[in-house]
């Protein structure tokens, strides 16, 4: 059975994914979400849910977050057919700034190899990197971007609105999978 609530997935090993992850439970609301830490989570669990988001911080030069990277073979081959998938990454813009969340450019590859349809594109305004594998057009990364290490206080703000673009991007996916 299809279940109605969004599943967030998410894989943090600072504490800032997870505390955006509860962010985005907090403006949702409990009743709308189910929140799962990717360390814990099965292929398997991404089945029930029609609307998936999927956070992750990008570490070093461009890799996956430890618990993604771990999970990388299974998430491949998960079939994200009839399914509407968002984003969000945390990354460093300065000290790593020729690899921004590019774990959403990764992860996003797979979504789309595997028949997803992807939502929630953020604007790459306000962000000083020098590339990105989740630009996946010029001026528009795959997910929101969230820099903690050098834009903190405009955290909060992105969140909320990114959260409230989903809202209604989830409607109209769910609205044009009816027709």
């Amino acid at each position: 059975m299809e279940n109605e609530k969004i599943g967030l997935f998410y894989g943090s090993d600072t504490g800032y994914t997870e505390g955006v992850a509860n962010q985005i439970r907090e403006i949702l609301g409990e009743d709308q979400i189910e929140v799962h830490d990717i360390n814990r989570a099965k292929s398997g669990d991404f089945a029930p849910y029609q609307r998936i988001i999927i956070g992750l911080s990008t570490w070093h030069d461009g890799e996956l977050q430890s618990d993604w990277d771990a999970f990388y073979e299974d998430f491949k081959t998960i079939d994200f057919s009839g399914k509407t998938v968002a984003f969000f990454g945390l990354g460093d813009q300065i000290g790593y700034g020729e690899y921004f969340i590019d774990g959403v450019g990764i992860l996003g590859d797979v979504v789309y190899e595997n028949g997803g349809h992807i939502i929630g594109v953020w604007p790459t305004d306000n962000y000083d990197y020098e590339a990105s594998k989740a630009e996946f057009q010029e001026g528009w990364f795959l997910g929101l971007a969230i820099d903690e290490d050098n834009q903190s206080e405009m955290t909060v703000g992105r969140v909320t609105a990114w959260t409230q673009q989903l809202v209604e991007e989830f409607a109209e996916a769910v609205g044009s999978a009816e027709d």
